[in-house]
């Protein structure tokens, strides 16, 4: 019974490789004539698999905590376990996301065949920083009630949401996504935001009351807002609001 909750975290690295799978197959080569030159586009519906596999990764590295609360049968195994299932499904897996994303983004060009790895290779950053981010939290003492940087499941949640706003492209970030210096910049501000020392705020309640988890009751409640309006382009925005409500706050989190 004792791993029960363990059986739930490798879950959580069965997930994580199954989105892996999907992308590095990301779906059809189309070829469009532009201008007289043959341009190559991807269609990102692998890449839309991958991202729920991601979010369904996240439900249940959420469900090992809880389950292993409940059963009282947290062990050092089980973290360790945990860390390393994070490494993949929230670093290596958005990570290789994001290469896909900036491969894409350059197929869209004439010299798209001449595309040297290096350009590509920025992706990998969220990767290391991602694993940097687990290694500090293990062996950091102060994050026992608040975070210092961003957590690596809010940052992988952040990446899997691109393909998704690109394939249902509701408010039309499609284009804007496609853009490598866009991606570029999203590259570096997670990657940025996971390894820095800014004290961030936990998402867990340790009581209902209002008083003691204004900020959290705040970022749900824009949070549900934000996800009626914007559908999958939410979870971007969701991502700032709850790095500048910890800025705000810094001070009371510490």
């Amino acid at each position: 019974m004792k791993q029960i909750p363990n059986l739930f975290t490798l879950l959580n690295l069965v997930l994580g490789c199954l989105a892996i799978i999907f992308i590095m197959q990301p779906g059809e080569h189309i070829g469009i004539l532009d201008n007289g030159y043959l341009r190559i586009n991807d269609n990102p519906e692998k890449l839309m698999y991958a991202s729920f596999f991601i979010f369904a990764a996240g439900l249940v590295d959420f469900l090992d905590g809880f389950v292993a609360r409940l059963m009282k049968a947290s062990s050092e195994m089980g973290k360790q376990l945990d860390s390393l299932s994070d490494a993949v499904t929230f670093g290596v897996a958005p990570a290789m996301i994001m290469y896909q994303l900036l491969r894409m983004s350059y197929l869209r060009e004439v010299s798209a065949f001449e595309t040297s790895f290096w350009l590509l290779s920025p992706a990998l950053l969220i990767a290391c920083c991602g694993v940097w981010r687990l290694a500090k939290f293990n062996i950091d003492t102060r994050q026992t009630t608040s975070f210092r940087g961003v957590p690596i499941p809010m940052t992988g949640f952040v990446i899997a949401s691109l393909p998704l706003i690109i394939w249902y492209n509701e408010w039309n970030l499609a284009e804007l996504l496609h853009n490598r210096w866009v991606l570029y910049v999203i590259t570096l501000v997670v990657s940025y935001m996971m390894v820095s020392d800014v004290p961030m705020m936990s998402l867990k309640f340790k009581d209902f009351s209002f008083k003691n988890n204004k900020p959290k009751f705040i970022l749900a409640a824009l949070a549900i807002i934000l996800a009626v309006v914007f559908q999958w382009a939410a979870i971007p925005f969701i991502y700032f609001v709850y790095v500048a409500l910890s800025l705000l706050l810094r001070k009371q989190i510490v």
